[in-house]
């Protein structure tokens, strides 16, 4: 197959954004099927250009490959949800919530809290899942709008994934750039405080604005799930295993396997004549609320593997997408023109991380949003005398953030399929990861925290 010019590159890569762009934004239909209709363009294109059907077949295989752990893993946190909300942790979680945390403050220590469990356990996802999932919970009790309470936990799980030593995205942030794991943390702060606080500042004030509190509402809520649950500070252990966990630096696979058996366990005390097979429908087709409220049971009925599926079946066709564009060079020819033109800090920092948000936009894949850029970029950077943390922060703020603003992105697909509220919905409110970027190129404008090769000081 002949090699793949830079107008062609960009104009499948607009077409591409044209049919995703119109099919969910515009109509509002579920991410898989454009994405499907995508593949199926990239195929006929590649056979036209030459290309084998083993490579197609490569291409697919490779990308759904980089996924395996990721849709291991998501798997195992349907599981995990249904078994906590049966063993009422995620209850609990909502009815001591209810009597901390104030209400005319809800939004902003959402944000909070969500960050300080995202930088304890270096795992957005989780975040999301456990807390996030009870924090939702609560701000739907409350009258809070739900996309903004959405967006508020995705800011705070992005936030702690960011800097979190234990974060997959950081660690791979930083060996692309070749840069120090905890001087690149430490760098990211010229970007990541001003965003989190302006973040705060917003949560605070379309907190108050954006919610319309009923003491009674709370209050009923809290007596059904007192009533249904077994709400008890031992439904608290989970979350201080997870956290002891994360503290021995065990992985996500383990930490979650670990967590459920003990959850089960929980379970079968609560309960001795629990049935094994009541258990399995349980993780498998997740927990069913049947309470006297309909709103709490609309809100903690989920979980379950088969929750995930629709999330798994979009990871899997969007990789597969990325695996062809991977393979037949398409991204890579679309960025290397750019490279020879960028002859100033601010403007290659502009371009890496819009590359990195439109790799996001057209892979949906946050590593590789990560990993593309960093390897097309890193010898311009060098060029021009940056460190390699100007680089690994680059790479973070364009790159493994903005996946959760996708709606066919692997990041944006669980948050929405998670907390049950559409990307799109909750995209506005994304504060934290709307305005990491920005902060990130007045950086490279300004000169402010850019970190520049010993030799050039």
């Amino acid at each position: 197959m002949k090699k793949v010019r830079f107008s062609e590159a960009i104009a499948l890569l607009l077409l591409m954004l044209i049919i995703l762009g119109t099919a969910v934004i515009k109509f509002g239909l579920s991410p898989q099927i454009p994405v499907l209709f995508v593949i199926a363009i990239l195929i006929f294109w590649a056979k036209l250009r030459g290309a084998s059907w083993d490579d197609i077949h490569k291409g697919i295989q490779e990308g759904i490959g980089t996924a395996i752990i990721p849709i291991f893993i998501f798997i195992l946190i349907g599981a995990l949800i249904a078994v906590w909300i049966k063993a009422g942790v995620i209850p609990a979680i909502m009815v001591v919530g209810f009597k901390l945390i104030s209400s005319q403050f809800f939004v902003p220590s959402t944000f909070v809290v969500c960050s300080l469990v995202g930088l304890s356990i270096g795992s957005g996802f989780t975040t999301i899942s456990t807390i996030g999932i009870a924090l939702f919970g609560m701000g739907v009790a409350m009258n809070v709008n739900p996309a903004l309470v959405g967006g508020a936990i995705v800011s705070g799980a992005v936030f702690g994934d960011k800097m979190s030593p234990l974060s997959d995205s950081t660690n791979l942030s930083s060996a692309i750039a070749g840069s120090d794991l905890f001087a690149h943390i430490k760098n990211m702060m010229w970007s990541t405080i001003p965003s989190f606080i302006v973040s705060l500042i917003l949560f605070w004030i379309l907190g108050n604005t954006h919610s319309q509190v009923s003491p009674t509402k709370i209050l009923r809520t809290t007596a059904v799930l007192q009533q249904n649950f077994a709400i008890s500070w031992w439904a608290l252990l989970p979350i201080v295993l997870m956290f002891a966990c994360a503290w021995r630096h065990i992985p996500a696979i383990p930490t979650l396997f670990i967590n459920i058996i003990v959850t089960v366990i929980m379970i079968f005390c609560q309960n001795p004549h629990e049935s094994l097979n009541s258990l399995t429908s349980l993780i498998s087709e997740g927990y069913v609320a049947h309470t006297s409220d309909a709103s709490v049971n609309a809100l903690l009925s989920r979980g379950g593997i088969s929750s995930m599926m629709a999330t798994v079946s979009l990871i899997i066709v969007t990789l597969s997408l990325g695996g062809i564009l991977m393979k037949f060079n398409v991204v890579q020819s679309a960025m290397d023109p750019l490279v020879k033109h960028l002859q100033k800090p601010g403007r290659l920092i502009t371009v890496t991380i819009l590359s990195g948000i439109g790799i996001n936009l057209f892979v949906g894949e946050q590593y590789l949003s990560v990993i593309l850029p960093g390897k097309a970029f890193k010898a311009a950077f060098n060029k021009l005398g940056l460190a390699p943390l100007a680089l690994s922060r680059v790479l973070e703020d364009g790159g493994s953030v903005i996946n959760y603003l996708i709606p066919w992105g692997v990041a944006g697909s669980f948050a929405a399929s998670t907390l049950g509220v559409p990307v799109l919905h909750f995209l506005p409110f994304a504060f934290f990861s709307l305005f990491s970027p920005v902060f990130s190129i007045l950086s490279g404008i300004t000169g402010i925290g850019l970190k520049w090769q010993k030799n050039r000081q």
